[in-house]
């Protein structure tokens, strides 16, 4: 079974979540294959095709390593690549996985900067550009920044971030957690002027969890040479060094490699730009239903709508766990859980990976009956309202 329960239930369970995705019939069939030889010669051309292709997704000519790891993982290879004991790194709270990034960065050693948000919106560009302003000394050695908070649904202009440390002169390196965004929303590490993405393979990428990314800009690279935190597992050089013939330093994630080839191949078959416009599709049928329910969006700027995750505040004095547990119970779907400042205040909604149209109106439909099954106060119709944007948007 896909999902464990003392009984069973009929039909396939929605998971929807903002991640782990669902994972498409094709790449599970990749992934069910034997294991090879990673040392051999059929290894090391798939290992070639898979490293060259996955520059597709992340719209880069440049290197992407490729981790047995979740997306943490890619975070701390990215900070221990670059950095020195010490270093300012300027961060913004956009919501729970900003939180958990500045964590880190304090157990590296390294000294976070972080500008506060309410948590309804992207970083705060102008803070950023402020802060950079200011540090005429440049001890800031990276902004890190969430490009689509998975906690919140809010997503960052990352286009904007570069220009303001591009207009401020600061040579600080620009890090991206887009771990929820990669393979579901335009995202362009090339042009956005991207030191390091990070990203991991249980969302957009359609994978089960198991493989974390960097994606890596000649200026990363070179701050390997001067970075002083310590890094082996980690280590970029290792990596690049026989990434060259199709290899990695140590046993690589033979069989989700073999679902990360497949995963590329339908996304490059339905066209990266149509894979875009499937998610915000998608998103904007999910947020047309909350309106219509009556209901509010955490996120209150649209120009940070995310494509793949709605977050969904529900009513005062009404518990979305006892929403969510509703809905897990009688209709046999997952939904994300509120983190942070938003537990019990909110739940998400995960439309991202290998969904069509009736698959989202399943989900809706399912929150709609929860919804109406838990008392929480609300006014039909959403499902229509979705139903409506999307036969008037295909």
């Amino acid at each position: 079974m896909a999902y464990f329960q003392s009984q069973h239930v009929p039909g396939r369970h929605f998971l929807h979540v903002p991640g782990p995705s669902n994972v498409p019939d094709r790449v599970l069939r990749a992934i069910d294959n034997a294991a090879m030889d990673h040392r051999s010669a059929d290894f090391g051309r798939l290992g070639r095709q898979i490293l060259a292709s996955v520059k597709l997704i992340f719209q880069t000519e440049q290197p992407v390593i490729i981790y047995p790891s979740s997306g943490t993982g890619a975070w701390e290879a990215a900070l221990v690549n670059t950095l020195s004991p010490g270093d300012a790194v300027l961060m913004c709270r956009t919501g729970a996985f900003a939180n958990l990034w500045q964590e880190m960065a304090l157990r590296l050693g390294l000294e976070p900067r972080m500008i506060e948000t309410d948590w309804r919106r992207g970083a705060d560009v102008p803070a950023i550009a402020a802060a950079l302003a200011e540090d005429h000394s440049h001890k800031i050695k990276a902004v890190c920044v969430v490009h689509n908070e998975t906690s919140t649904g809010c997503a960052t202009d990352i286009a904007a971030v570069r220009r303001a440390m591009d207009q401020a002169g600061h040579p600080a390196l620009l890090m991206v957690d887009a771990i929820s965004s990669v393979g579901s929303m335009e995202y362009r590490h090339d042009e956005w002027g991207v030191d390091v993405t990070i990203c991991g393979s249980q969302k957009g990428m359609m994978l089960p969890p198991g493989l974390g990314f960097n994606a890596i800009s000649q200026k990363a690279l070179k701050q390997t040479e001067s970075a002083r935190l310590p890094r082996s597992y980690w280590d970029w050089r290792a990596m690049l060094e026989i990434n060259a013939n199709g290899f990695f330093p140590y046993t690589p994630a033979i069989n989700l490699l073999y679902g990360l080839n497949e995963a590329i191949k339908m996304m490059q078959e339905e066209g990266l730009a149509n894979v875009f416009a499937r998610h915000d599709r998608h998103a904007e049928a999910t947020r047309r239903a909350v309106r219509a329910w009556g209901l509010e969006t955490q996120c209150a700027d649209p120009r940070a709508y995310s494509s793949s995750v709605t977050t969904v505040r529900v009513p005062e004095g009404h518990s979305a766990d006892a929403l969510r547990a509703v809905i897990l119970e009688k209709f046999n779907m997952s939904l994300g859980t509120g983190l942070g400042l938003i537990k019990d205040r909110a739940f998400r909604i995960g439309h991202l990976g290998d969904l069509g149209d009736l698959q989202i109106l399943g989900v809706l439909g399912g929150v709609e009956m929860g919804l109406r099954a838990a008392g929480v106060p609300h006014k039909a119709g959403g499902v229509q309202a979705a139903m409506d944007h999307l036969a008037g948007n295909a």
